[in-house]
């Protein structure tokens, strides 16, 4: 399913700039820069990055699996279940975007108000960079969700059998 494969790599996208931001917040540590407070952020987030792409980079074959068969088997029993589970999936974004224009904005009054203290300085900036980070790829993924959402609402129910083509 098209939907699941473009999460799996956006999920491997959540890693790789994980373990760069982790890499950076030592670096930063190490060095002793003057924007060492960015560290923070990088890290927490990164930390987030994580756990959230390698959830679903481990659970999405499985998953793919399951729903596959479910819908050959019952395209009405995979769409009764499908689609509550993405309108959870979807209100879960609106909260995932505050959260975010929240973080950003934090950032961007800290690197206002704070330019001449390098410690916030660098954690305005750390916020800026991750949390617009995480926006961004959250807006691709709320669009990939509410495309594959649309499609499960509309998939044909009264046939027998529906294959996975139905989905692309």
């Amino acid at each position: 399913m098209r939907y699941f494969a473009e999460e799996k790599a956006e999920s491997w996208l959540f890693i790789a700039v994980g373990v760069a931001a982790l890499l950076a917040s030592a670096w930063l540590q190490k060095t002793g820069s003057a924007y060492r407070g960015m560290a923070w952020p990088l890290m927490a987030v990164a930390l987030i990055q994580l756990v959230v792409g390698g959830t679903v980079a481990w659970r999405t074959d499985g998953q793919v699996a399951a729903l596959t068969t479910q819908l050959a088997a019952s395209p009405a029993a995979f769409q009764a279940a499908e689609v509550p589970r993405m309108e959870v999936v979807m209100r879960n974004f609106e909260i995932y975007k505050l959260i975010e224009v929240g973080l950003l904005l934090s950032g961007v009054a800290l690197t206002y108000f704070f330019r001449r203290k390098e410690l916030v300085y660098g954690i305005g900036l750390g916020l800026v960079l991750q949390s617009s980070l995480m926006l961004v790829l959250d807006l691709f993924a709320e669009k990939r969700g509410d495309t594959y959402l649309t499609t499960v609402r509309e998939l044909p129910t009264g046939a027998p059998a529906v294959g996975e083509e139905a989905l692309r």
